[in-house]
């Protein structure tokens, strides 16, 4: 049966729903369903009428009057409008998907009508509803929530992207839309691009070495603790918990003074007769990172013993037995026994480790921001990519290039994870443990 069929079919309560939002719930005596469905309707034409379709057009156009203080002309703010009309766009997403509610209602109605059943009344619709949908309710808010403040500040983002706001051209000038000018001016302009890269290398490399070294520091002190020679451990798990415990800006600026000039370390170097030695100046070099590799270990790796030592309290004690029995050396049983199952225990937190020192911030901010070295445009070459959009966009009004470097990170480091977790036993084979 086509939908025109259907529609010449259909009761006519469900039809002046299709076209009234509410009206054929009131026609069959749902009078309180009908007038919340038909409120809706009217708050939502209100709202379209008096701002939204502005809001949209706004958002197409971007503006058209140029503000100017000195003849008094008010303007049009393009972000704001970016802003607004996003919004809009939000608010009839929502509007659809309450229509479609709408529509689906009428049409259970109206079966339940020709069944010869009596339609339940609100209250008891109410209760039937939260009995057999209560994850709805439940979730709503929170769901509400990460629209308002995830969902649309990622979708501003990449919005911006798309335009050539920053530099000389933010409000009160008018913001345009230039497509993929933005990454074009990334792969293109010759100081952008290799800086790009070169930020972009180091920042793979980082992600890798550093989320290597927490998690394999941190499972090496959990089986070291595990051992049953070891005394007093409850005592050793101590010190790895407090440097957890410290705030890790503290830990970094802590760091940043014991390694600058009138730090602890060149005292002792220079008091023992040495010169001062710029362990975090702008010629350091590699020097740098690899102290930014090791403070970072410093704060991550208890949470990756912590983590070990729970997993490791369940392991099977027999599967060790009968590999000794079959004669496996100890580091045969680490390979084939406790490194599987540790790493099928932890995969989901190895990947979001990953991303987490991808997109690693504060170690090199608080080390060493806010140098900026030749042969790169508004970086250094401890700077990974999340440290230059912070430098292109808060501290130089690139916001445009900004926000295209944002989305490239959140497409890689998406596309990696998504990747590796399909691909990891701890998805294909998930009782392989149990």
């Amino acid at each position: 049966m086509s939908k025109k069929e259907k529609w010449m079919q259909s009761s006519f309560p469900v039809k002046a729903s299709y076209i009234i939002m509410g009206a054929g719930q009131m026609l069959y005596g749902q009078w309180i369903k009908g007038i919340l469905y038909f409120a809706v309707l009217v708050c939502c034409i209100f709202y379209f009428v008096a701002t939204g379709v502005n809001d949209i057009i706004g958002f197409i156009t971007l503006g058209t009057v140029e503000a100017d203080p000195w003849l008094g002309t008010a303007g049009d703010d393009s972000v704001l409008m970016l802003l607004k009309g996003l919004l809009a766009f939000l608010i009839l997403v929502i509007f659809i998907l309450i229509y479609s509610s709408n529509v689906r209602d009428i049409r259970k109605c109206d079966g339940q009508i020709k069944q010869g059943k009596k339609l339940p009344g609100f209250l008891k619709a109410v209760n039937i509803f939260i009995d057999k949908k209560f994850y709805m309710i439940a979730l709503a808010v929170p769901i509400v929530g990460v629209l308002v403040f995830n969902v649309l500040p990622i979708l501003f983002m990449i919005l911006i992207a798309f335009t050539n706001y920053g530099g000389d051209i933010v409000p009160p000038k008018l913001v345009d839309w230039i497509g993929f000018g933005n990454f074009q001016k990334i792969v293109s302009l010759a100081e952008i691009k290799n800086t790009f890269f070169k930020i972009l290398a180091w920042n793979i490399m980082w992600a890798f070495a550093s989320t290597f070294l927490n998690y394999f520091g941190g499972l090496f002190l959990a089986l070291l603790l595990n051992k049953e020679c070891v005394k007093g451990k409850r005592f050793w798990r101590a010190f790895p918990i407090l440097a957890y415990a410290v705030p890790g800006f503290i830990t970094l600026l802590a760091f940043k003074f014991m390694f600058s000039y009138g730090g602890p370390i060149n005292y002792y170097i220079t008091a023992a007769g040495g010169s001062a030695i710029g362990f975090l100046d702008i010629d350091a070099g590699n020097t740098a990172r690899i102290i930014g590799l090791l403070v970072n270990a410093w704060i991550s790796i208890p949470t990756s013993m912590l983590l070990a030592t729970g997993i490791l309290s369940n392991m099977n004690t027999e599967l060790y037995e009968a590999a000794s029995i079959d004669g496996a050396t100890k580091w045969k049983q680490f390979i084939k026994i406790t490194l599987p199952f540790v790493i099928f225990s932890t995969t989901p937190v190895l990947i979001t480790s990953f991303v987490n020192n991808f997109n690693n911030f504060g170690v090199f901010y608080f080390l060493r921001g806010g140098l900026y070295m030749d042969g790169y445009f508004l970086a250094s070459d401890t700077d990974l990519l999340i440290n230059w959009l912070y430098n292109l966009s808060i501290d130089n009004n690139y916001y445009g290039i900004g926000a295209a470097v944002s989305l490239i990170i959140f497409i890689l480091t998406s596309v990696f994870s998504l990747l590796v977790y399909v691909r990891s036993a701890a998805y294909k084979k998930e009782d392989t443990f149990r």
